[in-house]
């Protein structure tokens, strides 16, 4: 009878010190480095300088996550589609992505709480002459494969019963797609928007109007399991916006204006 009792407090021992030691909050802390998932074509929020460093506000987001964990930033560029499956194929360790915390992706990675919320634009061909968001009815829709933008976009279409839905792989080539009239019409956050076609390299689009979306609240992610590190990425968005660090990434990535709110009335979390 001792012996079972002891070797089964060996057992339990053991059991514990597996789970201690599967923690990625301390794996990541004990690595020296924090690999982050971030798109790299979607101005403000990520995107490359004239040498080619990637720069944004998530890159921005991902250096200070690092710092507060005393460790060196890794940011890995991740496409739209591929944001999950990086993280479940263990190439990165969290999400810095402006990725949507539906509850569908809320199956498969655990998310933090949102920090940052967009709202969204109609940017449309030239050509196609459109003065408001309904005039997508009937037209050739562009958006990023799996995105808030592209299942809203999906839905109206249906409800229309008119129109089409063009996919793409990245951000970049829906407005070059837009740019070149392949399509009518995208939608995207106003901040993409206004970054592209100020910038010179999609000539011919313009922002038509704003969707009528709810906004879009983004949120950090990671496995799902790994409630440790969940709560320490809510912690970290909770002093980004206390200490002023969320305003002063947004002025300088975004611009002058006030960040959007990032809590929903009526609900604690």
């Amino acid at each position: 009878m001792k012996k079972s009792v002891l070797l089964g407090g060996m057992l339990a021992a053991t059991c514990l010190a597996s789970a201690a030691s599967a923690d990625m909050l301390d794996d990541i802390i004990s690595s020296g480095t924090l690999r982050c998932a971030v798109v790299l074509d979607f101005p403000p929020m990520g995107m490359r300088d004239d040498a080619n460093n990637p720069i944004g506000f998530d890159v921005d987001y991902c250096n200070d996550l690092a710092a507060a964990l005393g460790v060196k930033a890794e940011i890995v560029e991740t496409p739209f589609p591929e944001r999950i499956p990086a993280l479940m194929g263990g190439r990165v360790d969290v999400g810095v992505a402006s990725t949507s915390d539906t509850l569908e992706r809320a199956k498969t990675v655990g998310f933090s709480i949102p920090y940052y919320a967009f709202e969204n634009a109609v940017v449309g061909n030239e050509k196609a002459a459109m003065k408001s968001w309904e005039d997508m009815k009937g037209k050739v829709i562009g958006a990023t494969a799996g995105t808030y933008e592209a299942i809203w976009i999906e839905g109206q279409i249906k409800e229309w019963g008119a129109g089409e839905l063009r996919p793409y792989q990245t951000q970049a080539d829906v407005f070059l797609a837009l740019s070149q009239g392949q399509i009518d019409a995208t939608v995207s956050t106003v901040e993409v928007a206004e970054a592209n076609v100020k910038s010179g390299k999609f000539p011919g689009v313009s922002i038509v109007d704003k969707a009528p979306m709810v906004p879009d609240y983004v949120a950090l992610f990671t496995m799902r399991q790994e409630y440790g590190l969940i709560n320490y990425l809510d912690l970290f968005v909770n002093q980004q916006v206390r200490t002023g660090r969320y305003a002063e990434l947004y002025k300088k990535w975004v611009g002058e204006g006030v960040p959007a709110d990032l809590t929903v009335k009526g609900v604690s979390r």
